[in-house]
């Protein structure tokens, strides 16, 4: 299973992706503005590349439910200037071989491409690459992609989750998304798929989709997990503090990976990192005897 980007190639056979979380946002449920300056978003950048992250993926705009848009303006300003940092701690470390690859987390084309420019070689898109301004981006750019499933806004996705078959209908957005970039020339090499956990999704729905990863898969393309420190976690443990919900999204990490997960989403990466490397050990024994 090759995943491409604008720079590098993954294979993903054996191997899945630690993808670690840098939100430049002053409103997010997990961190809640911790890394909204450019000096601590890119000090944390580099923290979770060492710890093993292989992606870090930029967010300026909060999708937790009920979040409210910002500007493209304003989302840039988030963005760019930490990317644009991290691009060139990639170059100084080429000869070194520690490079990690940048995902720009944008709804929107225009900060999607202001990104690309400035370094970014992913775009993770929550709204599923519907736009056909966003798909022409990907396109163009060559860079790889990562398709969401939603259902509704970050505003009102949690207002009333329903579906008749959650995962009929998530596989069937994945197929029909897969057809759209086919259908504008995108390299399907460059994509790869994200069920939506949490995104207009009960909490029945969840781990509906998390146990039944594997039959969401089209045409063998990647599969992003991203579970970390989602409130459906706290349902289950019947706790309200986000603190509690680390060490169960190690054990999601884990869970999803033998469930046929590629690219795990988290907020802290060596536990996962680590939890990750065991679990692949035990999938293929041959690999580390």
């Amino acid at each position: 299973m090759i995943w491409q980007t604008k720079t590098r190639t993954f294979d993903l056979s054996k191997r899945a992706l630690i993808m670690g979380v840098v939100n430049v946002t002053a409103d997010s449920f997990s961190d809640g503005g911790k890394f909204f300056d450019v000096e601590s978003a890119v000090a944390h950048a580099r923290r979770l590349a060492a710890e093993g992250a292989e992606i870090i993926d930029i967010g300026g705009e909060s999708t937790r439910p009920g979040a409210e848009p910002v500007s493209a303006q304003d989302e840039m300003g988030r963005v760019l200037p930490v990317i644009k940092r991290l691009a060139e701690t990639n170059q100084q470390s080429a000869i070194s071989n520690q490079q990690f690859s940048i995902s720009i987390d944008t709804m929107k084309p225009d900060v999607a491409a202001a990104a690309l420019a400035a370094g970014a070689e992913i775009v993770n898109d929550v709204t599923g690459l519907r736009d056909p301004a966003m798909r022409e981006i990907v396109r163009a750019s060559g860079a790889g992609a990562i398709a969401m499933h939603m259902q509704g806004t970050p505003r009102d996705m949690q207002a009333a989750p329903h579906y008749e078959d959650v995962k009929a209908e998530v596989r069937e957005f994945f197929r029909q998304t897969f057809a759209a970039c086919l259908g504008c020339a995108i390299d399907p090499m460059r994509l790869a798929f994200d069920p939506g956990i949490g995104f207009g999704k009960t909490l029945a729905h969840n781990l509906a989709l998390i146990q039944n990863l594997a039959g969401l898969r089209v045409e063998g393309r990647p599969l992003v997990l991203g579970v970390s420190r989602k409130s459906f976690i706290g349902k289950v443990l019947g706790s309200a503090s986000v603190a509690d919900r680390a060490w169960p999204t190690v054990a999601l990490t884990s869970y999803g990976r033998t469930r046929g997960a590629n690219i795990l989403r988290v907020h802290d990466a060596r536990p996962n990192v680590e939890a990750l490397r065991m679990t692949e050990a035990m999938l293929n024994p041959e690999t580390v005897a």
